[in-house]
């Protein structure tokens, strides 16, 4: 199964679809172009509801990582310009600021923040492969 949920996980499963989609898009092991199975078709594999399927379609068409076409099924979109916009870009910076926060409350350097980042950037592309 290229897609796994816990559905004992406090992430809702909608979230837990776009959280997996967007990863697999990232790491390139859905190339753009790629056809995802239908709703009905991730429901039944899945055992879960359509209708939360759905949702997860839905935002990742709204973040413009997947495009929904009539009547020939749902494919992820070519990857964005190498320079975001800035709405993209204050997003980002959003979101490292929020890891910037947990980290100084788990107790975690800036130092290792960014060494561990690094660490994962270098290894982006052999994450790929392990899948």
């Amino acid at each position: 199964m290229w897609l796994s949920i816990d559905p004992r996980s406090s992430v809702p499963i909608y979230q837990q679809i776009v959280d997996a989609v967007k990863e697999r898009v990232a790491k390139g092991a859905l190339a753009s172009g790629a056809r995802l199975p239908t709703i009905r078709e991730l429901a039944v594999d899945l055992t879960i509801n359509p209708n939360t399927i759905a949702k997860a379609y839905q935002e990742l068409e709204r973040a413009g990582v997947i495009e929904v076409i009539r009547g020939k099924g749902t494919f992820v979109c070519p990857p964005k310009p190498a320079v975001a916009a800035p709405p993209q870009m204050s997003a980002l910076h959003e979101l490292m600021t929020r890891l910037l926060v947990e980290a100084h409350h788990l107790g975690v350097t800036p130092e290792y923040v960014l060494a561990t980042l690094q660490d994962m950037i270098d290894r982006w592309p052999a994450k790929k492969e392990e899948e």
